[in-house]
């Protein structure tokens, strides 16, 4: 019998009536504690779900070794299978998890460079990245810095109070702000890029945004519902491209000339 998911546990508990202890935090650190595990997350973070054999090469491990991991993954509850005809692929099993992710990677030490290749792929992974579903890294932060400096959105200027006096904190969604995509934003986003956003149902016409504090800028970039639509519709157009390993990204020369002109990216 496959070992039940916090989740299933804190469930069950509230059936029963059972009164909840504090969080288990050292189970999740468990599964994370095995670094082919933390390799194979690390894959997923991006929001993408992927086949067995792809996770297996991503973390150096044979394939029956990725999928005695992969369960014990399953198991736990930080990943997901999406069965497709005769194969299975594996995806993190919700937002919280890639949250979770980016938050371990503000404390985790940088593992060590020991080739040219690790480092051109630190430097892209902080050039630009996803964050689970939305752009993150300094291409996340410049864009979002773009459409506050345009108007597009309003409620505080894309930078991070490292004063300590807020709550927000590094890798982690921002509470401090309220931002809002304005009636010009709205109407840029769609003209420009063709998104189209659910009507806002407000009188003034904004719509609330989510947004992250991004751990390699300390700034502001765009989450939520209109930060997975962005980044979508940009890979859609072709202006920014996965790398072929991992979850870094970067502008192609089409989106570095159109976002250049849109928003004023510069690279």
């Amino acid at each position: 019998m496959a070992t039940p998911t916090l989740e299933q546990i804190a469930t069950a508990a509230q059936a029963s009536g059972q009164r909840r202890g504090d969080a288990d935090i050292a189970a999740v650190a468990a599964l994370l504690a095995e670094p082919a595990r933390a390799r194979i997350v690390l894959a997923l973070a991006d929001g993408r779900a992927l086949p067995a054999s792809t996770l297996a090469a991503e973390a150096g491990i044979a394939p029956s070794t990725a999928s005695s991991h992969l369960g014990r993954l399953l198991d736990g509850g930080l990943v997901q299978v999406l069965p497709q005809g005769r194969h299975r692929y594996y995806r993190l099993a919700g937002e919280s998890v890639g949250e979770l992710v980016e938050a371990l990677a503000r404390l985790a030490p940088p593992a060590p460079i020991r080739s040219l290749r690790e480092g051109t792929r630190a430097q892209a992974l902080r050039a630009g990245r996803t964050c689970y579903d939305h752009l993150a890294g300094h291409l996340g932060v410049a864009l979002f810095a773009g459409m506050i400096e345009r108007g597009w959105v309003s409620g505080g200027d894309g930078r991070h109070d490292l004063s300590g006096a807020v709550r927000d904190r590094l890798s982690a969604p921002g509470r401090d702000l309220d931002y809002r995509l304005t009636p010009a934003g709205r109407r840029a986003l769609g003209s420009s890029l063709g998104l189209e956003l659910a009507d806002p149902g407000r009188g003034d016409g904004t719509l609330a945004l989510r947004y992250c504090v991004d751990w390699t800028e300390q700034r502001h970039h765009l989450s939520g519902a209109v930060g997975r639509a962005l980044a979508a519709r940009l890979f859609e157009l072709g202006w920014v491209r996965r790398l072929p390993r991992g979850r870094a990204v970067k502008l192609t020369d089409t989106g570095r000339r159109e976002l250049g002109e849109l928003l004023g990216l510069a690279g």
